[in-house]
């Protein structure tokens, strides 16, 4: 079995212009957030052909609020409670995931994530992500370079789709 040994090279990107509100908000600054978002998402199921039930804006909603994958059971967790049943939510994620406008993965836990791609993102392509083995915890990580310490990209890699998920402690759990 080859043996390869990889530098993992972060290139700098700028932040992700996300409109996720990093202040404590007025209950009209709130709603007219909430109202611009529910817009955007209903804007971006009609693009794609969908109609914009309250299920779907929900889900997309609690996606684009998160900035980041989410299981169905974290998107369950956020949603009000019993007003979506699970199965509901599992068709509207694959939906969604099937026609573009949701990132599925899986990234080696076996447990499948969602991440919403609209144009608050600035990546929107398959980027790499870090899954922290202790709390399970999923951030998403600026592009990466991968490239063996000779330089050369090993012939398995060369011209091949792959993703980079990088596992490990958070700072959290690696203090605990």
């Amino acid at each position: 079995m080859e043996s390869w040994n990889f530098l993992w090279a972060i290139v700098p990107v700028a932040p992700l212009p996300h409109r996720v509100l990093d202040f404590a908000p007025s209950e009209d600054t709130l709603a007219t957030h909430m109202h611009e978002v529910r817009s955007e998402v209903r804007a971006l199921l009609h693009a794609q052909g969908m109609r914009a039930t309250a299920a779907r804006i929900a889900v997309l909603v609690t996606l684009h609020e998160q900035a980041g994958p989410m299981s169905h059971e974290q998107v369950m967790e956020v949603l009000s409670e019993g007003h979506y049943d699970k199965a509901s939510v599992w068709r509207i994620l694959a939906d969604l995931a099937d026609c573009g406008v949701l990132s599925r993965m899986d990234l080696g836990d076996r447990i499948w994530r969602y991440e919403l791609l609209d144009a608050c993102r600035a990546i929107t392509d398959d980027h790499p992500h870090f899954l922290c083995e202790g709390c399970g915890g999923v951030s998403c990580l600026p592009p990466l370079e991968v490239r063996a310490r000779d330089g050369a990209l090993p012939a398995a890699l060369q011209g091949a789709n792959f993703r980079v998920c990088v596992m490990g402690h958070c700072a959290t759990c690696a203090s605990a």
